[in-house]
């Protein structure tokens, strides 16, 4: 099980303006902002749904191909995934469908972060 992750990121305005409309299908929205003379001056912000459990730091700009899948609680909300983080700026990287080639009931949609990382919705039941 992962606690938490953090993606480095290289504008944090337009990373936060992307998340926070991408993420709102999937029920997991901005919860704290870390205040920088806690965290040496660096703009930081945790996502999730009932704490914290995705960050967003603006240094060290997270390079390679990152990928996270978010669990979505159905197909629609996989759907409204996608359609958000198009209209927030990211770009498809593979539209809702099943991937049967995982197990029959994967649904999932796929788009690149405003930084060009891999971010995922999957819906596991039928």
């Amino acid at each position: 099980m992962i606690d938490h992750i953090t993606f480095g990121v290289s504008d944090f305005a337009r990373s936060t303006a992307f998340y926070d409309q991408a993420l709102a299908p999937l029920g997991v929205k901005r919860l704290f902002d870390v205040p920088e003379d806690h965290s040496g001056g660096v703009k930081v912000t945790g996502y999730g749904d009932d704490r914290p459990w995705f960050w967003l730091a603006e240094e060290n700009a997270t390079t390679g191909l990152m990928h996270i899948a978010l669990q979505a609680k159905s197909r629609a909300d996989v759907d409204a995934f996608h359609a958000a983080a198009i209209r927030a700026g990211g770009k498809d990287n593979g539209a809702p469908g099943l991937r049967p080639h995982y197990h029959a009931d994967y649904y999932a949609a796929f788009v690149f972060d405003t930084d060009g990382h891999n971010i995922e919705a999957v819906c596991h039941t039928p």
